[in-house]
């Protein structure tokens, strides 16, 4: 075994577990032993006592859109990647849309990793696109690296990245099937929506009347009947309607291969609550009421929802009009999910080994990274250290994301980040990031010109045992 580098030691650890007092120790970026408390320090080794402030494993979150390059202005991973670090978050999977180009082809996806590159502060994954003639492109990106494979069912709201007809997402989950990749979809059935009240103007209800629970319902239970026929894996984006819940259960009850997530939005603010006109609440599928809200976490208790992901999703502020039919659909949320999350799981009786295993274990699992997810011998050190206890206001102005709209401005949140490692190095601490190997203040490293030496790494997929 490599000599030990660094101590990390807790009152409380989130394992596998669960929760108890221990010393994890880290040599060459990897986590080598969680031992008991007072396990003696070894020679040498940097030691740090964290008290009564909890190690989680770093946060994973595999729905991220960075939309770097292409449309920087919206976001970029300099700085999607410092708000990552800022709120726990070790490792993120960027969606393949949104940038230009998308990553549609090894071409497009070796743009954006030569972007992505110059700028990481954590590590990175990446999705690959379906979209209506690039099946031949499939095979290639998956040899690639990209993880998997996002398919949209009715328009994305980019005209880069168009939806799949449902002779095309036949020929695209075929193909994906016949080399073992993952298909992961937005799921809402353009005919409904289609038929459904067009939303316009300011009135949520009439948003949230445009994109019926029937719409997710109807597509996912179509997404089941391919998925078995196909004998493939897919996995269902951003769960908003808690209806389908046992339409998923009862596909795996008979075999089929399908894995859903949900999101912070879904499980932290309701339809009932969103002002009109504000549309730093609109997202799609959107934020429903509160009884459906009860239902989804519900699903999560009984471990019918695999993950929590945020599905950050940010745009430049002049496109939040206050009109919901025309404002960019989006939730920025990237460096407050952990905090979100606690603080309604807490009220509802859940524990940090829960939201762990939604927000880190889930994810990593989906994607196999299976060096991620969980503090255990041979893992990456990837941590985020948490004060469950102590609240903070959000203010959009303290949020490292490039434009500080986000839906959760002025509430008060459980759970004060500490600091962040990333494979044994501290990259986050009490919000600051890690600037050419010290920590900088927010202000000295947001995009005004300033550099930050990246530390993340470019993730590619792993070959399943």
């Amino acid at each position: 075994m490599p000599d030990v580098e660094l101590v990390l030691r807790s009152a409380r650890v989130v394992t596998p577990d669960g929760l108890r007092a221990a010393s994890v120790s880290v040599a060459d970026g990897r986590i080598v032993a969680v031992g008991p408390y007072d396990t003696p320090d070894p020679d040498g080794a940097r030691v740090e006592d964290l008290g009564d402030d909890v190690l989680l494993p770093g946060l994973v979150d595999t729905h991220v859109h960075v939309n770097d390059p292409g449309r920087t202005a919206w976001e970029g991973f300099g700085s999607a990647t410092r708000a990552a670090a800022a709120g726990g978050v070790t490792t993120l999977v960027d969606m393949p849309l949104n940038s230009v180009p998308p990553t549609t082809t090894v071409q497009a996806l070796e743009v954006k990793r030569a972007v992505a590159r110059r700028s990481a502060h954590v590590d990175i994954g990446f999705w690959g696109g379906a979209v209506p003639g690039n099946a031949p492109d499939l095979e290639p990106l998956h040899d690639a690296g990209v993880l998997g494979f996002k398919a949209f069912l009715l328009p994305s709201g980019v005209d880069e990245f168009p939806p799949l007809a449902p002779d095309q997402l036949q020929t695209a989950l075929r193909e994906i099937a016949g080399f073992g990749g993952l298909l992961i979809v937005h799921a809402e059935d353009p005919h409904l929506i289609d038929g459904a009240p067009p939303p316009t103007g300011p009135r949520y209800t009439d948003f949230l009347a445009s994109r019926p629970r029937a719409a997710e319902n109807e597509a996912i239970a179509g997404l089941i009947a391919l998925a078995h026929e196909l004998d493939a894996r897919v996995h269902v984006l951003h769960l908003s309607s808690a209806d389908a819940l046992p339409l998923i259960a009862d596909a795996r009850r008979k075999g089929v291969r399908i894995t859903v997530e949900t999101c912070p939005h879904f499980l932290t603010l309701t339809a009932e609550e969103v002002p009109d006109g504000a549309t730093e609440f609109k997202c799609c599928p959107p934020i429903r009421e509160a009884a459906n809200q009860d239902a989804l976490w519900a699903g999560l208790a009984a471990g019918e929802i695999d993950c929590v992901v945020s599905d950050h999703s940010p745009c430049t502020a002049d496109l939040k009009v206050d009109d919901f039919g025309r404002a960019w659909g989006g939730i920025s949320s990237l460096q407050l999910g952990l905090p979100a999350v606690w603080t309604a799981a807490r009220r509802r009786g859940h524990t940090l080994h829960d939201v762990a295993r939604w927000m880190s274990t889930g994810p990593a699992a989906l994607v196999g990274l299976d060096r991620k997810g969980a503090i255990e011998a041979g893992r990456d050190a990837d941590f985020a250290v948490l004060a469950p206890d102590e609240t903070f206001t959000v203010d959009p102005a303290a949020l490292h994301h490039r434009n500080q709209v986000t839906a959760y401005a002025g509430r008060t949140l459980y759970g004060v980040v500490r600091s962040t490692w990333l494979r044994g190095r501290k990259i986050a601490d009490h919000g600051a990031i890690a600037d050419h190997g010290a920590i900088a203040d927010r202000g000295a490293i947001a995009d005004r010109g300033a550099t930050s030496e990246p530390t993340g790494r470019l993730l590619e997929r792993q070959p399943r045992t």
